[in-house]
Formats: C-alpha cells, sequence, structure tokens
C-alpha cells in the first residue's frame, strides 16, 4: 500500500491556507482521503493542528520552498498539491516544477497572468509527459468566471443542431460580477510582487488578448471603463472596470483555446465540437455598481490608486498601512460575504440565441468561498462528487481519471473547467454553498444551414 498522502496543503499557516486546512478537515468526504499540512514553521504547523483540532492522522510537512530539496520531498510524498504560497512569480515555479517532475497533480490560487504565461511556456510540454495535471486560478480568481462562459455553452449545445451537427456557438459573452467580502494580506503581496518584481515586459505582455491561449480567438473585447448589461426581465446592470478582469479573461480564453485546438486531437469528434465555444468568441466582464455616478467613482479611484501605487515613495508608504502577509477578514464578515454573477451569452448565429447564466454563492468569495472552491478542485483528481460516491468504502480513493476530461487525461497546464469540468460544478453545488442555473432566454430559432 502507499504511504503516499493523497492531498498536501502548502502555506496551510497563512489565511487562506488556514481556511483550507480547516474546510478540508470536516469534509463529508473525510474518511475516503488523507491529508497533510506544509509550512516553514513546525511550530507554527503545531498550533494550527491544535487550533483546528485534526487528528494524528494528519501528517505535519516542514517546507520552506525557497528549498529545492525540501520541495521535491514534500511533493513526493503526495499526490495532489494545494498552493496557496504566494506571490506565485516570486515562489511557484519551483513548486510547479517539482509536480511536474514527479506526475502531481496540483492547483492554486494565482491571478498573476504573467506567471500562468511563465510556467506554460516553460513547462506545458513536460507535464503531457509526466501525466501531470496543472490547474492555476482555483478560486475566486478565476473559477466564477470560467463556470460562467461553460455553462452558457452547455446550454447553446443544448438546443439540438438545425443541421447534423451544426451546434450554435457563443459570440459574445459578458459577465457581470456582484459581491461582498474582505481583503487579506497575501491579495496585497502578489499585487505588490506585479509592481515590484515582474518585469515591465511581462506585465505588458500579459495585458494581450489571448495571452494564455494556444488559439488566438477572431475577436477581443473593446476596452471600456463603463458598462451595461441588459438582464431580459430585470433592471438592467451597471457596472465600471473590474480589478481582475484582465487575468480573469486570460482564463476563460485559455479554455476557449484549448477546447478549439481539441477538436484537432479528439478522438470523439462530434464531442469536441459540442466542447468548443466557436471562434468568434469573445469574453468580458464587470463589477456591478449601485448607480452610473459610483461606476464612474471607482474607475477614477482605481486609476488614481494604481497611478499612486507606480511611484516607489507612494507604494512604500501604503505598505505600512496595507494588511499583512497572514492577516484577513474576521469570521463574521466571511460569513456574511456574497457572490452573484450573470452572464448573458449569445450566439453567433442569425436571428442570435441568447443564455443567461447565474452563480451565486454564500459566503466572501475571495477567502470562505475561494477555500471551498480550491478544495473541491483539488478532490476532483481523487473521489467522485459526494452526490455520486455511495459506493465507496471507507479509506478508499476511487480510480477518477474517468471523470477528467479529454484534455485532463493528457496532462499540462490547464484551467479549472478544461481540466475538471461538470464534476466541479456538481462538487460546488453539493457543499451547500453554491447555486447555478443556465438557460435560453426569448425564444429559440435555429436557422438551418444550407
Amino acid at each position: 500500500m502507499s504511504d503516499k498522502t493523497d492531498i498536501l496543503v502548502l502555506g496551510a499557516t497563512g489565511f487562506t491556507g488556514g481556511l483550507i486546512t480547516r474546510y478540508l478537515s470536516s469534509h463529508p468526504q473525510r474518511e475516503h482521503f488523507t491529508l497533510a499540512v506544509g509550512a516553514r514553521s513546525p511550530q507554527k504547523l503545531q498550533k494550527l493542528i491544535q487550533e483546528h483540532s485534526l487528528p494524528s492522522s494528519v501528517k505535519i510537512v516542514k517546507v520552506d520552498v525557497t528549498k529545492d530539496d525540501e520541495i521535491e520531498a514534500a511533493v513526493r510524498g503526495t499526490r495532489v498539491v494545494i498552493n496557496t504560497v504566494g506571490p506565485y512569480w516570486t515562489w511557484g515555479t519551483p513548486v510547479v516544477r517539482a509536480c511536474i517532475r514527479n506526475g502531481v497533480h496540483y492547483v492554486d490560487l494565482t491571478g498573476e497572468t504573467a506567471w500562468i504565461r511563465k510556467i506554460i511556456i516553460e513547462m506545458d510540454y513536460f507535464a503531457t509527459k509526466t501525466g501531470a495535471i496543472i490547474v492555476p486560478a482555483c478560486g475566486f480568481d478565476s473559477m466564477p468566471s470560467d463556470i460562467s462562459a461553460w455553462l452558457a455553452n452547455k446550454t447553446l449545445k443544448s438546443i439540438p443542431p438545425a443541421l447534423n451537427d451544426q451546434y450554435l456557438n457563443l459570440g459574445t459573452s459578458l459577465t457581470a460580477h456582484r459581491f461582498k467580502g474582505g481583503i487579506s494580506g497575501g491579495t496585497i503581496a502578489s499585487f505588490m510582487t506585479l509592481l515590484e518584481q515582474t518585469p515591465k515586459s511581462n506585465r505588458r505582455e500579459s495585458a494581450l488578448p489571448y495571452v494564455l491561449s494556444p488559439f488566438v480567438g477572431l475577436r477581443s473585447p473593446p476596452l471600456r471603463l463603463l458598462y451595461n448589461l441588459a438582464v431580459p426581465g430585470a433592471k438592467k446592470l451597471q457596472g465600471a472596470l473590474f480589478v481582475m478582469a484582465p487575468p480573469n479573461r486570460a482564463v476563460v480564453q485559455r479554455t476557449f483555446g484549448l477546447l478549439e485546438m481539441e477538436q484537432k486531437y479528439a478522438k470523439d469528434k462530434l464531442q469536441a465540437r459540442k466542447s468548443a465555444y466557436g471562434p468568434d468568441f469573445c469574453y468580458d466582464e464587470f463589477m456591478v455598481t449601485s448607480s452610473t455616478l459610483h461606476a464612474v467613482t471607482l474607475v477614477a479611484s482605481i486609476i488614481i490608486g494604481f497611478g499612486m501605487m507606480m511611484i516607489k515613495p507612494v507604494r512604500e508608504i501604503a505598505k505600512k498601512f496595507l494588511p499583512q502577509s497572514g492577516s484577513g477578514p474576521s469570521e463574521d464578515v466571511m460569513q456574511k460575504g456574497f457572490i452573484k454573477s450573470v452572464n448573458i451569452s449569445t450566439s453567433d448565429s442569425f436571428p442570435a440565441t441568447k443564455v443567461q447564466t447565474v452563480i451565486k454563492g454564500k459566503g466572501d468569495p475571495g477567502y470562505l468561498l475561494t477555500s471551498i472552491m480550491i478544495s473541491e478542485a483539488a478532490l476532483c483528481f481523487l473521489l467522485p462528487p459526494a452526490s455520486k460516491s455511495s459506493t465507496l468504502k471507507p479509506g478508499s480513493i476511487n480510480d477518477n481519471t474517468h471523470t477528467f476530461t479529454d484534455l485532463a487525461r493528457r496532462g499540462g497546464i490547464l484551467t479549472p473547467m478544461s481540466a475538471f469540468g461538470d464534476q466541479l460544478i456538481q462538487r460546488l453545488e453539493d457543499t451547500g454553498r453554491f447555486e447555478f442555473s443556465s438557460s435560453v432566454v426569448g425564444d429559440v430559432k435555429q436557422k438551418k444551414v444550407a
């Protein structure tokens, strides 16, 4: 019997790492997987064990991500790594490299597009050779955005084709995010690293359309600061530029690109066509505000704030007053948080068919819900969803490879939906914290292809 741990949480003594540890330690499927917690300080790990009353079966792993030998030993002893040690541009690459070298699966919480591009260029091909599945951005950045487009496409493809396999493809897809939550020191640290350590050339490159995608779409969203979204049967949503829209959009575009490329390599060509969004797919998103004035004020604040942070003396002063690493919102704030994302997608056909997709989450999206999202993503590697695992015996690890997408079976650096697909959505629904809905709005008219 293998002595490998099923899941290793790296950075477990950090704020988000602690939330993940707490969630996994009381998971409904806890008896079916083994757990380890890793960090630099054994003393802090012991405190974490006591704080959450973790059983002796939870393994403690001392690992300093600045030391390759410690990373190698930690990774070699597990099946799935949950990495919360950021900023990822600084600390993430050695962990990913070790996972790929040892064929170990990996998830993280990065919103750093430049870093994701770096590891794709350096290690995507390597991962397909070892079978390692590497999935960045498995939290609020950028899972809800990725799910929105995925569900919209599935709903559109559920419409019977007009002729043979001529399914409708996605055209424009716009998501409006409304949310409430706090901010942690780790998020601030990642932003500061982007400004201070990521080369300017990489920052500029990461802002380009389809920068993470292996397939360049025919359309890119126009540059906008203010947004409006008409929602059938409801009040029009208005809002402003969302600061996380660029990395979220890049992840969605990678899902799109991977699915487009899959049509060339998949054994089941029809299924590949149904999964692909279509070359006219164009995704964007924004943050909902209460009024146009609020939207304008928010845009002005973002522009001024970013401009001020570019000045080093101002940035150094700001660091003294901003949350420090290891800190985060209170339990009360996290429980009162929420997210509601509304996506309206249209087909690329004439007349266009509209699809409305809604994602609701109860809890702070950046921390409480993020800890759930990344945990359930990690469990996708090991077990079927709780609602479908009645035949599992205690202590068993199911051969879950049959639930992966074709892309995931080959390994590589993927996205949440290109790796996990519907089983991740099912897992999130099973938690009771998330609700998903997607439906065609208006009349459905499929125009026949001559």
